[in-house]
């Protein structure tokens, strides 16, 4: 195999960003170890994750999505529109909507634009039960209850949009609180499979601020899993309406929940560019 010629594509949605590799275009064997080479901000090309596909199998698109720490994740939501626009400047999607599948399921993409740079996507309904969450012990819902993180108790609402999600409210929401508490709900016993967290800030009923760390990747500008997490959570605690704008450190994102609690998700993507990796990168 001729090192020489892989060749990755970067992209951010609102800051978050991740590589693309497309297996149809490079041979490299899919290991966690080349993964987390390949995020490292400092001696690789750096994001906070990367994409790999398109996989055609039995009809379908799909895509799998790796944390910077080459964990897999169930869903992405800034990673879904990165691929989307990715499809769409490879020529492999030429229709305004279409599916795509991932570990969590099928989500519906609509292009916005001509460029494909603005899309809105169908993530699904979110699941508030313990055991869909795979708390420990906590068999209910959680929803605005307490749990403890580093020896204090947070009013929190646990929900999976695809991947798992902790959102902690609280009345002012900053970088340095969410970088400190972050890892402790990320690795708490309650989550034996991890967990995303939101710190939620509601501003008014049509929009909030939120700051991420997530699971596998650590602090992060912005997550499309992250605030359609947050935007269910308050609104099922009656906190905000059926469309908010998300607020986060990269910019911002709208969030519309129909009457079914069907979750809707509009923002845009930017490209970064292509990377030819050296040779000896990944020997």
């Amino acid at each position: 195999m001729n090192m020489g010629n892989i060749t990755l594509r970067k992209y951010h949605g609102l800051g978050n960003d991740y590589l693309v590799l497309d297996p149809h275009k490079n041979d490299l064997a899919l290991q966690s170890r080349n993964i987390e080479m390949l995020c490292r901000r400092n001696f690789g090309v750096g994001a906070d994750g990367l994409l790999y596909g398109p996989i055609l199998e039995d009809g379908k698109m799909k895509v799998r999505i790796f944390n910077a720490d080459g964990s897999e994740a169930e869903q992405s939501g800034n990673g879904v529109r990165i691929f989307a626009k990715y499809l769409w400047d490879e020529g492999y999607i030429k229709e305004k909507e279409f599916s795509l599948d991932t570990l969590a399921g099928e989500v519906k993409v609509e292009f916005l634009q001509e460029d494909g740079s603005t899309m809105r996507v169908n993530m699904g309904k979110p699941v508030y039960a313990g055991p869909q969450m795979d708390l420990d012990g906590l068999k209910s819902e959680i929803i605005n209850a307490h749990l403890r993180f580093w020896d204090n108790d947070y009013n929190t609402t646990c929900l999976s949009v695809g991947n798992p999600n902790c959102v902690i409210m609280m009345e002012e929401v900053t970088p340095q609180k969410a970088k400190l508490l972050g890892p402790y709900v990320e690795q708490s016993s309650s989550f034996p499979n991890k967990t995303n967290m939101q710190l939620c800030k509601v501003i008014d009923r049509q929009n909030i601020a939120i700051e991420i760390y997530e699971r596998g990747s650590g602090y992060t500008l912005a997550s499309g899993t992250g605030a359609c997490a947050a935007a269910a959570a308050a609104k099922r605690m009656g906190l905000v309406d059926s469309t908010v704008t998300v607020h986060m450190q990269g910019g911002d994102l709208v969030v519309e929940i129909d009457g079914t609690d069907t979750i809707y998700m509009t923002g845009s993507v930017e490209q970064v560019g292509t990377f030819t990796l050296a040779e000896h990168f990944l020997s």
